[in-house]
């Protein structure tokens, strides 16, 4: 089997894995109880995942402390909560996940510090190690006391022996990463202070060191403690990250204090790291857009791999198994953790165990479903799978009666629907007007960074014909065919179309779709009307291109509408838009475009930009002709997808589950 490297069992301490896959941590916000526990989600959310394969099962953070940093964080393991209500809930949680034969981590937090996200801050001060500014609040925080460190340290020994009560199975802490509180400490940028908690590395490390200690008095030497770590911040000032390639000063963690951290990490006794790069200044680095390559951190868990001589773990976008098997094999890592991926599918390591790796339903990168709900609604789940998070709620539901169904449309809300009715045992039949599946995700997935949109389009395509779905491509399904055609229920997604309108020289204005399918050819000196996730995305494959390409957006900033989305993804194509050489002209209306000359109204001054090509990315048409000719005239007829609104990807697919799950 090619994989197998990757199922042979591994040790962190003297726990033995199964495999040398584990799932990352990722905030499990919507996961837990007002009692500190584990609600019924997340206990079905993490069992989901050791069903699928996961020989180590991570949870996302929970609060060691509850007092010096009162947040509406979930699962509170120590006594500030109810220690009894977390225990009972979280060892019915550690049972079921043991029964697939999986192991379990509680991720343990000392707190989020200058970064903890303004919607989770409330009224409170924030705190830190020392008086600096915070990542988002034009305020400065507080440097905490000995004392509230000392409490602070206290509450890991108590909350990893109610977690090794719960049957978790070890911890890990977090985190010497992404500038969280003990980060904080740990990075002299960040941390000023001139007591036993500042000054040499040491001193910095003493707050990761005392833990580790603490929780040996709790629970014994034996029981395993990982550490999350990055080995560089890659911070070039406060609020101000590196991107990947870009030359610069170091301000937090460089490589060679990351070296030697790592190995106090091990002297101090902690039995595995689990390695990447960045801090919230940089937060892509830690939460990799699309924008980013696939594995980013391979080098520097090379590194880490190299000076220290407990476990590695890496994760960060290594969804193919490929990749996964040339780090473990070439000494990268020891254990690689996916994260995202798990959400994207559950199943994704038992499909590789399998060989069924055509499969994978792919992760996407968009980071809408995930990190963006965590920070804008407290909530985790995932944009092409809207069962993650919602397991029970949304189990597929059984069918009395089945029925014919007409899907219009092959883009991602037909798609889903067509494959959510065929599953539960309907007979979909979808019709589709252009020539292959995909509709939006076509044009969407033909930049270099977005190359995982068409990874998803094959997969619907491939699912369809595995579930045997009638297809018909090249074929708009009409008025007549959903009356006439047999059909019990018709779905109409029939998607939507650019916005266009006239400039002058029409033959030399597209629309995006048609620049990114390579319909029509740009020329070298491009204008992008619209500075939406579109035309800033379109933007950026144009310069990566060696086009010279200026943006024009009537709006006074770039990214002003197509929200909310997630901070890592809007920071970092924010900012690879002028480091790709790219001009930005904002607060301009567009008057006109002839003889190769662009001319907008920027307040009161005209002004000319010359250009080869003028592309439109101001927007999209829904496209519901179907359904308002069909609305009085057939008894179970649904509108979904942009055909209803014009949203993303992920409502599209959420709607088509939601609709396809209930006929």
């Amino acid at each position: 089997m090619k994989y197998q490297k990757l199922f042979e069992p591994v040790k962190i301490g003297k726990l033995e894995l199964p495999n040398r896959y584990a799932m990352a941590p990722m905030g499990p916000l919507g996961l837990g109880d007002a009692e500190g526990g584990f609600n019924q989600r997340g206990i079905d959310y993490y069992t989901r995942r050791a069903a699928g394969g996961i020989g180590l099962v991570i949870t996302g953070v929970t609060f060691s402390d509850c007092t010096v940093e009162t947040q509406s964080m979930p699962n509170c393991p120590n006594s500030t909560y109810n220690p009894v209500h977390f225990v009972r809930t979280a060892r019915e949680m550690t049972e079921r996940v043991h029964a697939y034969g999986s192991k379990m981590f509680l991720m343990m937090s000392g707190g989020f510090g200058r970064v903890t996200i303004p919607t989770n801050l409330g009224e409170f001060p924030p705190v830190s190690a020392s008086a600096i500014p915070h990542r988002w609040l034009d305020k400065i925080c507080r440097p905490l006391t000995v004392e509230e460190i000392h409490s602070i340290v206290e509450s890991f020994g108590r909350g990893a022996f109610n977690a090794k009560r719960a049957g978790f199975d070890g911890v890990e802490i977090h985190a010497v990463h992404e500038g969280y509180l003990i980060d904080q400490f740990a990075i002299s940028f960040f941390n000023h202070r001139d007591d036993e908690y500042g000054g040499s590395l040491e001193n910095r490390l003493r707050f990761a060191k005392e833990i580790r200690e603490e929780i040996a008095k709790t629970c014994g030497w034996d029981f395993p403690v990982a550490m999350r770590y990055s080995l560089k911040s890659m911070v070039k000032d406060f609020r101000e990250g590196a991107l990947p390639g870009e030359e610069f000063e170091e301000k937090g963690r460089d490589i060679e204090e990351g070296i030697e951290a790592a190995k106090l990490l091990e002297k101090y006794g902690y039995d595995a790291l689990d390695v990447d790069a960045g801090t919230y200044d940089a937060w892509w680095w830690n939460h990799p857009p699309m924008y980013m390559e696939k594995a980013p951190y391979r080098k520097f868990a090379k590194i880490v791999k190299e000076n220290v001589s407990i476990p590695v773990l890496m994760a960060g976008r290594v969804d193919n198994p490929d990749t996964a098997l040339d780090c473990v094999e070439n000494g990268i890592c020891d254990i690689v953790s996916l994260g995202r991926p798990t959400l994207a599918d559950p199943d994704i390591v038992k499909k590789i165990r399998t060989g069924k790796t055509e499969r994978i339903r792919p992760c996407i990168s968009c980071q809408e479903g995930c990190m963006g709900r965590i920070q804008q609604y407290s909530m985790i789940n995932c944009a092409v799978n809207p069962q993650c998070g919602k397991e029970r709620i949304n189990e597929y539901r059984p069918v009395t009666k089945k029925k014919r169904v007409l899907v219009a449309g092959g883009g991602p809300a037909g798609l889903e629907a067509a494959r959510v009715l065929a599953e539960r045992g309907h007979e979909p039949v979808l019709y589709e007007a252009g020539k292959q599946l995909g509709g939006n995700l076509i044009p969407g997935g033909a930049p270099s960074f977005k190359e995982d949109d068409l990874a998803l389009a094959a997969w619907y395509g491939r699912e369809l014909e595995r579930l045997g779905v009638e297809v018909h491509l090249g074929e708009k399904a009409d008025a007549a065919l959903a009356k006439n055609g047999g059909f019990d229920t018709v779905i109409a997604a029939t998607g939507s179309r650019p916005k266009i309108f006239s400039l002058g020289d029409d033959d030399k204005v597209f629309a995006a779709e048609e620049v990114l399918t390579g319909a029509k050819d740009p020329g070298e000196t491009v204008i992008v009307v619209g500075a939406g996730l579109v035309g800033c995305e379109l933007a950026l494959d144009l310069a990566m291109k060696g086009k010279k390409v200026t943006i024009v957006e009537a709006l006074d900033k770039i990214m002003a509408v197509n929200g909310p989305i997630c901070s890592a993804n809007k920071e970092m194509l924010e900012k690879l838009i002028p480091f790709n050489g790219i001009e930005v002209q904002c607060g301009a209306k567009v008057t006109g475009f002839k003889d190769g000359i662009l001319t907008a109204c920027v307040g009161e001054e005209e002004k000319q930009y010359p250009a080869d090509s003028v592309v439109l990315c101001v927007g999209y048409r829904s496209e519901n002709a179907l359904f308002e000719e069909l609305k009085y005239e057939v008894d179970e007829i649904y509108q979904i997808g942009d055909a209803s609104k014009v949203s993303n990807i992920m409502y599209a697919i959420w709607d088509a589950f939601e609709v396809a799950n209930h006929i």
